[in-house]
């Protein structure tokens, strides 16, 4: 028996060390699951619209991005809220006038979508309809040839804007009780909450439903409106968007504009 002889039989009876295709993919995915992880916690994490208490900037069938740095990190940035660590790392003030998504108070685990207004130490009331700061007022006038129409009827939109000067659409339905409420002193540590559909929105201003929000309860801030549809089609059902898509809302950005509302002449 030759050298070549007994390589070759000795190489048969080694068990083959390739790995195969199937642990190869399993790999890959493992690899693409764990990345996307990493993103979905530290930079950027998807989200959808649900409801129309945020009109006009939000609308049901929006999907957008919420930055998870914008604020620092708490357990809520975590998958599942894994309770890792209280408080918030990194921690940044969050600005008046930001479209935030928090944890629902009262059960820590129902996700929202509402815009700041109130800041630790700040004192809040709505008085006929008008949104006061500090007993400061917070400048609105309706936007020009601006009507808002659905199944309740008509209903202006008034472009409003913070004492900071960041601006935002906002719309005054009808007359009603949230038009006029007690003065909410925010306690420290906590921001107050409000949709831009004003007359149509559980918000800070119900103690009971969702009241003030703790700063640990911060996911992060709304940055960019990346897919919309007319809530007729989910993100998936690709063979609904030719029809459904509204293509004038992708890509939109959701940080609040510098408002001019000045008297015009």
């Amino acid at each position: 028996m030759d050298d070549q002889t007994i390589q070759t039989s000795i190489d048969a009876t080694r068990p083959d060390r390739r790995p195969s295709g199937f642990l190869d993919t399993l790999r890959t995915l493992g690899y693409a699951i764990a990345l996307a992880l990493v993103i979905r916690t530290l930079a950027f994490e998807p989200f959808s619209v649900p409801s129309e208490s945020m009109l006009p900037t939000l609308e049901v069938g929006d999907y957008f991005f919420v930055s998870k740095y914008a604020y620092g990190y708490s357990r809520h940035s975590l998958p599942f809220s894994l309770p890792l660590f209280s408080g918030r790392l990194f921690a940044r003030e969050p600005a008046r006038g930001d479209i935030v998504v928090f944890k629902l108070p009262r059960d820590d685990s129902t996700d929202y979508v509402k815009r700041l207004i109130g800041l630790p130490g700040d004192r809040v009331q709505v008085r006929s309809g008008i949104v006061y700061v500090n007993d400061q007022p917070l400048v609105r006038r309706p936007v020009a040839s601006s009507i808002h129409r659905d199944g309740r009827g008509n209903s202006l939109v008034y472009r409003e804007r913070t004492p900071e000067g960041a601006g935002f659409d906002t719309i005054d339905r009808y007359r009603s009780a949230q038009d006029d409420t007690e003065v909410f002193l925010v306690a420290p540590g906590h921001y107050f909450m409000m949709g831009d559909n004003r007359d149509n929105s559980r918000d800070s201003r119900f103690l009971n439903e969702v009241g003030q929000v703790p700063a640990e309860n911060l996911v992060g801030r709304a940055e960019l409106l990346f897919f919309s549809t007319k809530g007729t089609a989910r993100l998936w059902e690709v063979w609904k968007w030719p029809a459904t898509i509204r293509y004038t809302r992708l890509l939109t950005t959701l940080r609040p504009a510098r408002a001019d509302l000045r008297p015009q002449g």
